[in-house]
């Protein structure tokens, strides 16, 4: 076992330790508690799609909705502007002869 010279930093050392393995549990744990489920896509998935089959609709993996991805629809009303581009005509003016040397 690895000895330590007993002092006050030594002591704070150990409760910091301490803290900090409490905190890296409790996010350890969290983070398989979001994690739980099933992947998506499962490897069957994978492996239809790679033979050529198209998915119309994955099932449920349990995870419930993301809460990192924000929707991407614009709010009723609009409240913006859109802008159209449009082909300008050509020059009716041909372009003047070159001049030979």
């Amino acid at each position: 076992m690895t000895e330590y010279v007993e002092s006050p930093a030594t002591e704070a050392a150990r409760k910091q330790y301490e803290l900090d393995k409490q905190v890296a549990e409790r996010i350890r744990s969290e983070y398989a508690e979001r994690m739980k489920g099933r992947p998506t896509p499962t490897q069957e998935e994978c492996d239809m799609a790679m033979l050529g089959a198209h998915i119309l609709h994955h099932d449920d993996d349990g995870s419930g909705p993301d809460i990192n991805v924000k929707a991407l629809e614009a709010a009723r009303g609009g409240g913006y502007q859109t802008r159209q581009a449009t082909a300008q005509p050509r020059n009716p003016r041909p372009a003047p002869p070159a001049h030979s040397a």
